[in-house]
């Protein structure tokens, strides 16, 4: 067994560029199912961060718009949030319209166009808030309709100057005439470079305001945003849910939307795995054609070796000892070939990901597997050659020149 991989690292050496040009395409073919492989369970990585950064429990419900009539009845006020929130005091861990405004925002000479998200009371229970001044938005807040607002740390600096802006006001205005509103604590936003991408709001900056701000109590509103709990079962709640909400505004059960982050983050997710093997199969197509090339340059070294082969039968080695003399060197060159292709897919990928900031997800059984299977694809395609080579005919070997 040593002695023949001795002799095909001889047989390698002797022709290192012959043996590379080999290679060449097992190199391609592993280096692209491993980058593509990887790329495909990092973009899954990031869209699992993305959803956390909006909330893994997060719920959005609403009567689809696609009914003949849309009634009044059918849009949400402030007691059927508080109806619904009495209903499933326990599956339902947070609750409050879908609201937003974007307005300008004035401080002396200071002008900047600020992103309002209205919330409840109890927003940081279900989403991690890092408050570094102040405090969150609470129930007074939110029962009084006060014009408090939480800034978002580079908005507060872009409008103060500086971050610890609590007991500051500014003027703005939030569905109404411009008024003054007042600071009451200042959070620091950290996400993933992806996240900020995909979840930016451009230059604007970001703030949270109660939700009841963004309505008049006598509003009517299109959805409900919800967080349910941890630990309930969303496919028990949902249809729950689903049944309440019909029976509350008397529409069938089928006009109910019940939109859910965990449901959509799980459709991504088998989207992007079902693509990362559909190309990384395709490019495992580049493995057969390295494949091929090895058996062709086998073939080629047969011939050319011909003469040795006869020696070395007429000395006794068996028909046995030649094929394992062949095809160890096929499975070298391909392992070799596989290795490379391995460190040059991570490296790729490894370099995309810190030029972009991006934590990279490298699967050691995919490695392990590619590695594996080029030194099968080796086998497979040197056994012709090796068993050419092992049945020649030691007497016209000698005679070849």
């Amino acid at each position: 067994m040593f002695e023949n991989i001795a002799m095909a690292f001889s047989a390698i050496r002797a022709n290192k560029t012959r043996s590379f040009l080999t290679m060449l395409g097992i190199i391609i073919g592993i280096g692209s199912v491993i980058a593509i492989v990887s790329i495909g369970d990092s973009m899954r990585g990031l869209m699992t961060d993305l959803y956390k950064e909006v909330g893994i429990n997060r719920v959005v419900t609403y009567i689809s718009y696609e009914v003949e009539e849309y009634r009044m009845s059918d849009y949400f006020t402030i007691d059927d949030l508080e109806q619904i929130q009495e209903a499933f005091p326990e599956e339902i861990a947070y609750l409050d319209f879908q609201s937003s405004d974007s307005q300008d925002a004035i401080y002396g000479r200071n002008r900047l166009k600020i992103y309002y998200t209205g919330i409840n009371s109890g927003y940081d229970k279900v989403q991690p808030v890092n408050i570094i001044h102040g405090r969150m938005i609470n129930e007074d807040d939110v029962q009084n309709r006060k014009k408090n607002i939480v800034l978002e740390k580079n908005t507060a600096i872009q409008l103060f100057g500086t971050d610890d802006v609590v007991g500051r006001s500014f003027r703005s205005s939030i569905n109404k005439d411009l008024d003054d509103y007042y600071v009451v604590g200042v959070y620091e936003k950290s996400m993933s470079a992806f996240a900020a991408l995909m979840m930016g709001t451009g230059g604007d900056g970001e703030a949270y305001a109660p939700y009841t701000l963004m309505v008049d109590p006598d509003t009517w509103n299109f959805s409900l945003n919800f967080y349910v709990a941890d630990g309930v079962d969303q496919s028990i709640l949902q249809p729950k849910f689903v049944r309440y909400l019909a029976k509350m505004k008397d529409r069938s059960e089928n006009l109910i939307t019940y939109y859910s982050a965990k449901d959509e983050m799980g459709q991504w997710d088998t989207i992007l795995a079902s693509l990362s093997v559909a190309v990384g199969a395709i490019a495992a197509i580049s493995l057969l054609v390295g494949g091929i090339g090895i058996m062709n340059i086998m073939l080629v070294s047969v011939t050319e070796r011909t003469r040795e082969i006869g020696i070395r039968k007429a000395l006794g080695a068996r028909t046995r000892d030649v094929l394992m003399q062949f095809l160890t060197e096929s499975a070298i060159i391909s392992a070799f070939g596989g290795v490379i292709g391995v460190l040059l897919g991570v490296g790729l990928v490894s370099l995309g990901g810190a030029a972009l900031g991006v934590a990279v997800v490298v699967r050691p059984s995919v490695v392990l597997l590619a590695v594996s299977f080029s030194a099968v694809v080796g086998i497979f395609f040197g056994l012709y050659p090796a068993s050419k080579a092992a049945k020649a005919d030691p007497i016209d070997a000698l005679r070849y020149e």
